[in-house]
C-alpha cells in the first residue's frame, strides 16, 4: 500500500474537534450557553443577599456597622444624594477595574507562555517551576511593599501585583489543560512529520481551550483581589482605599456599597468569561 502524499493532519485541527456548526444551529446553542451561564449567577446573587441579611441578623451586627441590601440600595438609588453617591463608587470601580484589568490581562499571558515552554521543555520547567511556587508562596501582603519600593505606586506596581495574582493558578491549569491532550492526536501529527511546535499549534493549543478558559474564570476574582490590596498598600486610589477610608471616617454604608459593587461587577465579569467560553467551545465542538 503506497504511503499517503499529503504530510498534514487535515484541516490543521486536533481530533475529535469538530468543525463550526451552520449559522442557525450555532445561534441555538449560543442562546442555550448564555442561558446556562445566567442562571447559576441569578441564583449564586439571590443566595448571597440572603445569606448577607441573615449573618446580620444572626450575629447581632448593630445597625450603624452593618448594613444590610436595602440600605444600600436606598443610598445607591433613594436618597436625594444617590447620583452623587453612583458616581463615587462606580468612579472608584472604574479605576479597580483598569488596575485589575492590567494584571488580569498580565497574569493570563504570562501564564499561557509559561505553560507552552513547560510542556515543550521538561528540563525548564523542572527549573522553573518550583520559582513559580515560591512566588506564590510568599504572602502578598509581605512582598507588596518590595514591588512598590521596584515599580513605584503607578499602574506598574498594581498591574505587577494583580498578575502575580493570577499568575500561578492559572499555569497550573494551562499545563494541565495542554498536557491532557490526545496521545492519539500527537503520535498522528508525529507521523506526519510535526515536531514539538506542530504538537502544541495543531493538537494541544485546541484541546487545551476549556482549561485556558477556566484559568480565564478563576483569574478574574484574584485580578480583582491583587487591585484591590494594591489599592490598600500603594497607590491610595480605588475602591481599595475607598473602602479603608469609609471605615476610618465611620462611614459604613459607603464601605458596603464599595463591596457591593465591586462584588457584582467581580460575578458580571465571571459570568461573561463563562458565556464567552461557552460560545468558543460550541464553535470548536468541544462541548
Amino acid at each position: 500500500m503506497s504511503a499517503p502524499t499529503d504530510d498534514r493532519p487535515s484541516g490543521g485541527l486536533a481530533p475529535g474537534v469538530a468543525p463550526g456548526r451552520s449559522g442557525g444551529g450555532f445561534a441555538r446553542e449560543a442562546l442555550a450557553a448564555v442561558a446556562r451561564r445566567l442562571a447559576p449567577v441569578a441564583v449564586s446573587l439571590a443566595v448571597i443577599l440572603v445569606l448577607w441579611t441573615v449573618f446580620l441578623q444572626v450575629f447581632g451586627v448593630r445597625a450603624l456597622i452593618g448594613k444590610n441590601p436595602w440600605d444600600v440600595l436606598e443610598w445607591l438609588f433613594l436618597l436625594p444624594a444617590s447620583a452623587a453617591n453612583r458616581a463615587q463608587v462606580l468612579g472608584d470601580l472604574g479605576v479597580t477595574f483598569v488596575d485589575a484589568g492590567i494584571g488580569y490581562v498580565a497574569g493570563l499571558v504570562a501564564a499561557a507562555l509559561a505553560a507552552s515552554v513547560f510542556v515543550l521543555s521538561r528540563p525548564l520547567e523542572q527549573a522553573l517551576m518550583p520559582i513559580a511556587t515560591l512566588l506564590r508562596s510568599v504572602p502578598l501582603v509581605a512582598m507588596t511593599p518590595l514591588i512598590v519600593l521596584a515599580f513605584g505606586r503607578g499602574l506598574t506596581a498594581t498591574g505587577v501585583i494583580g498578575a502575580i495574582v493570577v499568575f500561578f493558578p492559572a499555569l497550573v491549569t494551562m499545563v494541565f489543560g495542554l498536557r491532557s491532550s490526545s496521545p492519539w492526536a500527537m503520535e498522528l501529527v508525529t507521523v506526519y512529520g510535526g515536531g514539538r511546535l506542530s504538537r502544541l499549534r495543531r493538537v494541544m493549543l485546541p484541546s487545551a481551550v476549556p482549561a485556558f478558559f477556566a484559568a480565564a474564570r478563576v483569574g478574574v476574582p484574584a485580578a480583582m483581589v491583587g487591585a484591590l490590596m494594591a489599592e490598600w498598600l500603594a497607590t491610595g486610589r480605588g475602591s481599595g482605599t475607598r473602602m479603608i477610608t469609609a471605615v476610618a471616617g465611620f462611614r459604613y454604608i459607603e464601605m458596603w456599597a464599595a463591596v457591593t459593587v465591586v462584588t457584582a461587577a467581580c460575578v458580571a465579569v465571571y459570568a461573561l468569561v463563562g458565556i464567552i467560553e461557552s460560545l468558543v467551545v460550541a464553535r470548536m465542538g468541544l462541548d
